[in-house]
């Protein structure tokens, strides 16, 4: 389905490009032959039929580049060594490059070195919060889950196949925003074939689950979903909006949060209130809050291990592999915080103008 979506585009392209020049063609003929009228139409079909030929050419686009601060194998090389041993030991693609985000999230995107066509290259995203508030060896079981992603779905001949797939699926984006009259039948027509993508998420996630579990063992894997989780509640819920709150209203900031995101997730998650909070009721709420990804407590279910939050504090991954590289990437990340975070002020200002 894939293929043919790409070759119908293709193909599309073509015939408004052959129609642009045959029009282009009719209406010079007329204007040497002294037909002005007869030159007007061809010409106004051979516009128009070049901008729908450019609409359409839009519509390929191109594979979306990593995002963040890309940190070379000579600046992390222990962290190259882990994801090197991991890819080796799961007989998955060799990560190309990797770059840290301000996310709390890792993950691995494929895509072809020129855009559209070329050699795969791998790429690992992973987020500065994220490392900030795990272990090296709950950052080893993130990792093993996104490698088990590349054995399983993207593996020799599948790494095109995935790039042909998530390439349709972009093209069928931009075609419903580009021309918003046939997007809804679209969508209607490709309804089941969406419920069926999604399910097929949802097993992905499982099965790369079960690949990680084989190789950092299950116990790990499920502390590590619940760290995480909990981690990233603790962020959301208690350290922006406290950093949000002492910078409101400030024309520079009071404080830098990813240069002090370390020693903030250090001292101000506290094991003791995690015990008192109702893990359970904490998993259903996770569950409300996405409804199209397993749930962690179906994650857990099927890893077959309990509901448990790690009992200790461990020397955070950031330290480990990128010390020497926190405070330049902190200074980045601080810098886009800040500027995002005047924007947002300034258009609230600007709004509440009568």
């Amino acid at each position: 389905m894939a293929v043919l979506g790409v070759l119908a585009l293709a193909m599309l392209v073509s015939a408004a490009f052959a129609l642009a020049a045959f029009a282009f063609s009719h209406s010079w003929d007329a204007l040497t032959e002294g037909v002005p009228l007869n030159a007007g139409g061809w010409s106004l079909l051979a516009v128009a039929s070049a901008i729908t030929c450019g609409r359409l050419v839009a519509l390929f686009g191109v594979s979306p580049s990593p995002a963040g601060v890309r940190v070379p194998r000579e600046a992390a090389p222990a962290f190259y060594q882990l994801t090197d041993d991991l890819a080796r030991r799961l007989s998955a693609a060799r990560i190309h490059g990797v770059w840290v985000t301000g996310d709390m999230n890792a993950m691995v995107m494929q895509r072809p070195c020129w855009g559209w066509i070329g050699r795969i290259e791998t790429h690992l995203m992973i987020g500065l919060p994220l490392v900030h508030s795990v272990s090296r060896s709950q950052l080893a079981a993130v990792l093993a889950h996104e490698f088990a992603h590349l054995v399983l779905q993207r593996g020799g001949g599948s790494a095109l196949g995935a790039h042909v797939r998530a390439w349709s699926m972009r093209i069928l984006d931009r075609a419903c925003e580009a021309f918003p009259t046939i997007g809804g039948m679209i969508d209607r027509r490709l309804r089941r074939f969406y419920l069926d993508m999604l399910r097929l998420k949802r097993i992905e996630e499982f099965e790369a689950d079960h690949i990680a579990a084989q190789l950092v063992g299950a116990g790990l894997l499920g502390e590590t979903l619940v760290e995480v989780n909990l981690k990233e509640r603790f962020l959301r819920q208690d350290y922006w909006p406290k950093v949000m709150a002492r910078s409101s209203g400030r024309s520079r900031p009071s404080i830098r949060p990813f240069r002090e995101m370390g020693l903030g997730v250090e001292a101000g998650f506290s094991r003791l209130s995690m015990a008192a909070l109702d893990i359970a009721a904490f998993a259903d709420d996770e569950a409300e809050a996405t409804p199209f990804h397993p749930s962690l407590r179906e994650r857990l279910r099927a890893l077959r291990v309990p509901l448990r939050a790690s009992q200790v504090d461990r020397p955070s991954a950031a330290r480990h592999y990128f010390a020497p590289l926190l405070p330049s990437l902190a200074r980045v990340f601080d810098r886009v915080w800040w500027l995002e975070a005047r924007q947002h002020r300034r258009s609230q200002g600007r709004s509440r103008t009568p």
